[in-house]
């Protein structure tokens, strides 16, 4: 049902982990893809037999008056009573059998069609999905008439249908979601949490320390998002930088302390994330490096290359110093800027270099890199394109980017 899902299990991780979306670990932007809708099952591509096609609804044009209508705006009729009382919840799996149309008539997804039913997490999908499966019961089919600040909006774009959007769903089966074991503990604020290994040094970190950690992040199913242990270093971020269920966790934390928290995201499969977190180290942050006069827009003097990338030479290379590959891994001091002159990260301000492979970051950073030769210190003007583009949903800074680097070293391949 390519049509209506709105975010992959596997993309969770830019819901929660603002720590790399605003790149506050310490790994410089690193290129991800930006996220797509889940596709259907691949079966869901084959030809679909005629004899499956749904009829369309008589009333598919407008609501009509017998429908019962939520405050939100979903209007719905029970075309089949389903049995049992029991009712899925936002987190929980379902599998259906849907088709739908656009209020002209014209037949844009249908699992019957296709003789399949579909699965998917219940808070995987438009608002309407979410809101009006809720009132079914197994067995249970109805029609839904989905207003557009539902479903897609009334011009979405990406082949989405917009604008009133029309569904027959029968919930065929719910597997209801992993959920946060009962003897978990709660914060203030809610967030669940066990203590794996108590503390070994003194003292817990503030909004104006940096905290070194280990953390890993799974699904309530147990599919793996992410873990700072396959980086070369743990990640060193200002706590103020963190998602607040986030900073609440460590801020609750000694070195050496060991936690599992269950954080709140409604779109991961179970409602929650699982993370590990273990507390190494904190420190009071350093001051943050000036912000540069020329921020706001490429100056006059500035090289430029063919691709748009442009830069200034701060600190020249000493003669004959190495210059990176594409396939090297390098060490550098980088700050990186909005052209409003905000700071949204910097190895300078953690007090750590950092390394990385110079072809897994953003395309202005591998370009810019090749350029130097080891000892030498840059400043680039990286257009959007070349960097995270210019969408403001995205969680990462947009539109030109400015970036210092200084260039430590080309580290060896092992």
């Amino acid at each position: 049902m390519k049509s209506r899902i709105k975010i992959s299990a596997a993309a969770c991780a830019a819901v929660i982990c603002t720590l790399h979306a605003e790149e506050s670990a310490t790994t410089p932007p690193v290129e991800v893809p930006a996220q797509a809708p889940t596709e259907a099952p691949a079966e869901a591509e084959a030809p679909a037999p005629e004899e499956n096609m749904p009829e369309t609804p008589a009333d598919v044009a407008a609501v009509p008056a017998d429908a019962e209508k939520t405050e939100s705006g979903l209007a719905f009729k029970v075309l089949t009573p389903g049995k049992g009382e029991k009712k899925p919840a936002a987190s929980d799996e379902v599998t259906v059998h849907y088709s739908g149309w656009t209020t002209d008539g014209k037949l844009f997804d249908s699992s019957v069609q296709r003789g399949k039913p579909a699965t998917f997490g219940l808070g995987q999908v438009i608002k309407g999905w979410t809101e009006g499966l809720q009132l079914m019961v197994e067995g249970e089919k109805r029609r839904f008439w989905i207003p557009a600040e539902l479903a897609y909006g009334e011009n979405p774009g990406g082949g989405r249908p917009g604008g009133m959007l029309v569904f027959d769903v029968e919930l065929l089966s719910i597997k209801e979601a992993p959920k946060v074991p009962a003897d978990a503990e709660k914060s203030p604020s809610g967030v669940a949490y066990k203590i794996v290994t108590p503390a070994t040094g003194e003292g817990h970190p503030g909004d104006d320390d940096m905290a070194t950690f280990h953390f890993s992040l799974k699904t309530m199913d147990g599919q793996p998002v992410q873990d700072t242990r396959t980086q070369p270093t743990p990640p060193t971020v200002a706590v103020s930088k963190l998602p607040p269920a986030m900073q609440e966790a460590v801020k609750a934390m000694g070195p050496g302390e060991k936690r599992q928290v269950w954080l709140p995201e409604p779109q991961a499969p179970g409602g929650f994330l699982e993370a590990e977190f273990e507390l190494i180290s904190f420190k009071p942050a350093p001051p943050p490096p000036p912000t540069p006069e020329d921020v706001a827009a490429v100056p006059e003097g500035a090289e430029k290359s063919k691709s748009g990338l442009a830069w200034k030479v701060l600190t020249p290379a000493p003669e004959g110093a190495a210059k990176p590959k594409a396939t090297d891994t390098v060490k550098v001091h980088y700050s990186g800027w909005t052209t409003d002159g905000k700071l949204f990260d910097s190895s300078v301000q953690r007090g750590e270099p950092t390394q990385f492979p110079l072809n897994g970051v953003i395309g202005g950073w591998t370009e810019g890199v090749q350029l130097m030769g080891v000892g030498e210190k840059r400043r680039f003007w990286i257009p959007a394109d070349l960097a995270y583009g210019d969408d403001p949903n995205s969680g990462r800074p947009t539109g030109m980017l400015v970036f210092e680097i200084e260039l430590l070293e080309i580290v060896p391949s092992p």
